[in-house]
């Protein structure tokens, strides 16, 4: 039978990642599973603990939000080692995009039952950080700021805190002229935000990017350019479904390495995490890491 080790984030909605652990925990426990719970500190912590089980043969369970399951899956990526998903944090955008189940009951039969299957992964290069790699998208703009936002938000929670954020973000935003390069090819663009995406969700449950696939060896790199307030508002609605990218205001590319810079200090997030200015230099890593969904 399976042993697992949970690495769960304490601070990702409070007791909400505990709590949701427990509701899976009894059922894999009930099938002889064995399962060993480990909180961790930070986010380098998380990594930590997730190699170390890793290293030891053990399915690896992220337990909380984007910012854990990219940290998580991201010190595995390369490794050979499995990972599952407990989403419990505020947006859950990778696990929406490889279509877990929200029931505790059916997710611990995948967990379970499920054989690991390859899903890229995306490696992050900045001149002021380590090397990352992390699991659903890289986006440098006012959504990073709209996330920011969101991260610090205490009375709002999920989606309203991100659109919240997203309010805040675009009243103060001014257009920001990039470089953008997708396999050695330039691409010049004025706008609010440039997205790397291996998932095609981000930001709660928004579309970004309808079209990218988690297994495809490839990023879409979706940019919206500049455009009115009222306009972007819209955009913005539009990203429920991902009616958006009709617009003749967002541009899709797909490639394998994309770098972004900027004309100013602009920041950008990873997987929920935004703690970094440009520019950035992201590669899909094919393949390399193995998931149960």
């Amino acid at each position: 039978m399976r042993q697992f080790t949970a690495v769960v984030n304490p601070t990702a909605g409070a007791a909400t990642g505990a709590a949701a652990l427990l509701a899976v925990a009894r059922h894999l426990r009930e099938e002889g599973a064995e399962l060993r719970t480990e909180y961790s500190r930070s986010l380098a912590h998380a990594r930590e603990l997730a190699r170390d089980a890793g290293d030891r043969g053990r399915i690896v369970l992220a337990v909380g939000g984007d910012g854990i399951a990219g940290g998580v899956g991201g010190a595995l990526s390369g490794t050979g080692a499995a990972l599952g998903l407990v989403p419990a944090g505020r947006g859950n955008d990778f696990a929406r995009a490889l279509g877990l189940p929200r029931d505790p009951e059916a997710l611990a039969r995948v967990l379970l039952h499920g054989e690991p299957r390859p899903v890229d992964t995306i490696e992050v290069d900045s001149a002021v950080h380590d090397r990352t790699v992390v699991l659903g998208s890289v986006y440098a703009g006012v959504d990073a700021l709209a996330n920011r936002h969101a991260n610090r938000s205490r009375l709002l929670k999920g989606s309203a805190s991100y659109y919240a954020g997203g309010l805040r973000a675009v009243t103060t935003w001014r257009p920001v002229r990039y470089r953008v390069t997708v396999d050695g090819e330039e691409h010049p663009h004025t706008g609010y935000t440039v997205v790397a995406a291996n998932s095609g969700f981000y930001g709660s449950g928004r579309i970004i990017a309808p079209d990218a696939r988690v297994d495809d060896g490839l990023l879409d790199v979706v940019m919206i350019e500049e455009a009115p307030r009222r306009l972007f508002f819209t955009l913005m609605n539009e990203l429920r479904t991902g009616a958006h990218v009709r617009r003749p205001q967002v541009r899709i590319l797909r490639g394998g390495e994309i770098r972004i810079e900027a004309d100013r200090d602009v920041p950008y997030g990873t997987d929920g995490e935004v703690d970094a200015v440009l520019p950035v230099t992201v590669r899909v890593l094919p393949g390399a890491l193995r998931v149960l969904y």
